[in-house]
């Protein structure tokens, strides 16, 4: 089987992150990574409200998908880790803005996360 590695196209070409790709294509499917609200210009965190970090998150993902050649409605599947469930409904008033018509199949749940952030989500992919 062959993988193309995706990268988002603001990336610090410097900056090395962890041991994985942002997205991988293989089998017809892109498989992202989980983004958060990370400025890939500066390689920093941007930390702010549950609306914020989840709106800039879903941007890094967008452009990501779109590097590969597909649109948000090209997404089947995400999984979302909240630092707070309780910030859910916030979370999912600015989720629901970035899908149209049938929304991906997703799993939602609280977690421990790093470095500050709020919220962290991977996706699924179907390539066009």
């Amino acid at each position: 089987m062959s993988k193309q590695k995706i990268v988002h196209p603001q990336r610090d070409a410097n900056f090395v992150t962890g041991a994985y790709s942002d997205g991988v294509i293989a089998g017809g499917f892109l498989f992202i990574s989980g983004q958060a609200s990370v400025d890939f210009k500066t390689s920093q965190f941007v930390l702010g409200t549950i609306e914020e970090e989840t709106a800039r998150t879903l941007d890094n993902i967008k452009a990501i998908i779109e590097a590969a050649g597909a649109t948000m409605e090209d997404v089947v599947k995400s999984t979302v880790h909240l630092k707070e469930i309780d910030e859910f409904d916030r979370f999912n008033t600015v989720y629901a803005n970035y899908f149209a018509g049938t929304r991906p199949a997703r799993t939602t749940v609280q977690s421990v996360l790093g470095e500050g952030i709020r919220v962290e989500i991977d996706c699924i992919v179907k390539l066009p």
